[in-house]
């Protein structure tokens, strides 16, 4: 008996382990290779994706849009829903001018229990639908905070999570100073990068005076700025590891 008992102990420790600690580690490299988040893309080609959150903006927004124009660059708009409410016309020329428009939530709801994410999204789409006549088909939390349930939402209702390279965050909207925008994205700029501003802040903005910096100098290095959806055509396939 003792015999028997000691060699079923045996073959249990000799099967495979299928604890909570095999599952696999769902951090940035987990989302990624399944394509539910996106941070930057991996490309040789000279190609940036600029980014503006939390507008539309009555003054702002239009003086960023000069500035793209003068430019000829192309930018992706995350608009909060209330905003759009508010200034319909300011999207309409967002779009009308060849940019793209993406949904970051109704209200700027954070991820939380409270939130009713689906709704935020789906009542964003209506208002951006209502005053384009287009869907949009990327999607931004705000702050950046997303868990697996949120994940799976933004991925049913039809959208692809869109964050930021951390190394282009510019802060703008705590007003850091001109010149650490500029250096924050001239110092970091790489092929690929998607690069976080903010056409909506309430008070002052640093954000306008900076780009009348950044964007000649981009140019001037040989970068196209181009929206999201164009980035992510520019993907190079990492190579599949050979064992």
């Amino acid at each position: 008996m003792k015999i028997f008992a000691a060699l079923c102990l045996s073959l249990l420790l000799m099967q495979p382990s299928t604890s909570v600690s095999a599952a696999p580690k769902k951090d940035r490299a987990y989302y990624e290779a399944r394509g539910e988040i996106v941070w930057e893309i991996r490309t040789d080609e000279k190609v940036l994706a600029l980014t503006f959150d939390d507008g539309p903006h009555p003054a702002y927004t239009d003086q960023i849009l000069e500035l793209l124009k003068q430019y000829e660059a192309k930018a992706t708009f995350f608009v909060v829903g209330n905003k759009i409410k508010l200034y319909p016309d300011v999207l309409s020329r967002t779009l009308s001018e060849g940019h793209e428009i993406a949904n970051h939530t109704y209200s700027h709801a954070y991820l939380s229990q409270k939130n009713d994410i689906k709704k935020e999204l789906k009542d964003t789409e209506a208002l951006i639908y209502a005053t384009t006549g287009q869907r949009s088909q990327l999607f931004r939390p705000p702050g950046g905070f997303y868990n697996e349930r949120l994940v799976h939402i933004v991925r049913d209702e039809g959208y692809k999570m869109i964050m930021w390279s951390w190394q282009l965050d510019t802060k703008d909207w705590d007003t850091p100073g001109v010149n650490k925008i500029v250096d924050r994205v001239l110092k970091n700029a790489n092929n690929g990068n998607i690069v976080l501003f903010h056409d909506y802040i309430e008070g002052p903005t640093q954000t306008i005076a900076a780009l009348k910096i950044i964007l000649p100098e981009l140019k001037n290095r040989g970068y196209r700025l181009v929206t999201v959806s164009e980035l992510l055509n520019y993907n190079k396939a990492i190579p599949a590891k050979i064992n």
